[in-house]
């Protein structure tokens, strides 16, 4: 395989705390040079786990083209409670706003119903009980009643994740001690959401995708989604009936792979382009285009949510993994953001996706300075904009030409620059 087309590529040492295909993506470039062994000030880009970003990035002088992979305060974002308290607090701020932005702030409910009601426990406790017995209320069968999902906050692939739809089944989880760490005393920190009782099923079956979001700046927000993805699916037909058992109703490979009857290479897993395929013949082209460009506004305003509370620092990029879903009416919901997504592989073809993130990754970081600046697409990537222009799901079998053309086009821009100037 061909490195870069460059072949005057600078040296430039990295150290990644991973041994995968991060660390193979890195070998492979073109002048990139493993240095884990050198001294932190030698190294010229880190990829590393959350836990440095807490006590590393502050002890560390960065030079100025020195890159990290996460942002501080990324956790804003991506721990579950203060994602919700910050698209919550966004909501309410706009609504408050004297901008004259009139549209955004009239449509702020809309826009932003993307996330599911959430409550924070054990801190909302009692605003959750008051919500729940309200539309308990409502429902006169015990089958009509709403689903809700318990997650930790704190833990990952599916772990402590639990369904129910009595609030006895809570207060027994109280009771039993599940709610505390271990070893410790306090309550461990979970997220009550409604649960998406009507997702979209294919085959009879519930499936999320999984998308990825490079983010290059807060401020100005810089971000990039790829076009590239995967679509996760459930190994057991989907039932309201079996709301314990989680190979019916979560999508984690991580839980999937523990079935009886799991069998990767029967359909576990879609490229996202055949979700994108499937909407346009059942649906039509132009709900499938609705659809997913609700998934770039998505992003987009997830992003603005957090924007004043992630710490924006010329040093950091951070590539997001988004799990999202679609219920039966294409609505948008999003279901989690990870600052570390798995790039763990179950197939060859799952295994090729994910180098090509990463490879396109490092393109958008570009450390060699190669690009102007100005590119809108490099690789897989498209500049996610105002105007929710979306690709996802798009072709992307011409991205080594595109890269080439971007590459070409970036030198030619220089090289007029450069002239302009004399």
């Amino acid at each position: 395989m061909r490195k870069r087309f460059d072949k005057r590529a600078p040296v430039v040492k990295f150290n990644c705390f991973f041994n995968n295909i991060i660390t193979k993506s890195m070998r492979r470039r073109a002048g990139w040079t493993d240095a884990k062994d050198q001294e932190e000030k030698n190294i010229d880009i880190f990829w590393v786990d959350t836990l440095w970003m807490h006590e590393k990035f502050d002890t560390i002088y960065f030079e100025e083209h020195m890159r990290v992979n996460h942002f501080p305060r990324f956790y804003e974002l991506t721990r579950k409670n203060l994602l919700a308290k910050n698209l919550k607090r966004f909501i309410k701020l706009k609504k408050s706003s004297k901008s004259q932005d009139v549209e955004l702030r009239d449509q702020i409910d809309d826009i932003m119903s993307f996330f599911p009601t959430t409550y924070d426990l054990p801190d909302q406790w009692h605003m959750f009980v008051e919500e729940f017995k309200k539309e308990r209320s409502q429902k006169e069968n015990r089958a009509d009643k709403p689903i809700w999902i318990m997650k930790p906050i704190s833990k990952s692939q599916g772990r402590g994740i639990f369904l129910f739809r009595d609030l006895k089944d809570i207060q027994e989880w109280k009771r039993d001690g599940k709610e505390k760490k271990e070893n410790a005393e306090e309550a461990e920190t979970y997220i009550v959401q409604r649960y998406i009782e009507r997702p979209l099923l294919i085959g009879g079956k519930k499936f999320d995708m999984r998308i990825y979001v490079l983010v290059t700046s807060y401020v100005p927000l810089r971000a990039w989604v790829y076009r590239e993805g995967f679509v996760r699916f459930s190994g057991t037909r989907y039932s309201l009936d079996q709301i314990e058992d989680t190979f019916v109703h979560l999508t984690n490979v991580a839980i999937q792979k523990t079935a009886p009857d799991y069998n990767p290479d029967r359909g576990a897993k879609w490229p996202l382009m055949n979700l994108r395929r499937y909407l346009e013949t059942s649906r039509g082209i132009q709900v499938s285009n609705t659809a997913f460009r609700k998934i770039n506004e998505m992003f987009w305003y997830s992003l603005l949510a957090v924007q004043d509370k992630v710490i924006n620092d010329k040093h950091c990029f951070e590539l997001y993994g988004y799990d999202v879903l679609f219920d039966e009416a294409l609505n948008v919901w999003l279901i989690e953001v990870n600052a570390s997504p798995s790039f763990a592989h179950s197939s060859e073809d799952d295994k090729m996706l994910k180098l090509r993130v990463l490879d396109d990754t490092f393109n958008v970081v570009d450390m060699e300075k190669k690009l102007s600046g100005t590119e809108t697409r490099i690789g897989g990537f498209d500049l996610l904009t105002e105007s929710l222009d979306c690709y996802l799901g798009c072709d992307n079998s011409d991205r080594e030409i595109q890269l080439r053309r971007v590459y070409r086009e970036a030198d030619s821009r220089k090289e007029r620059e450069a002239n302009e100037q004399e």
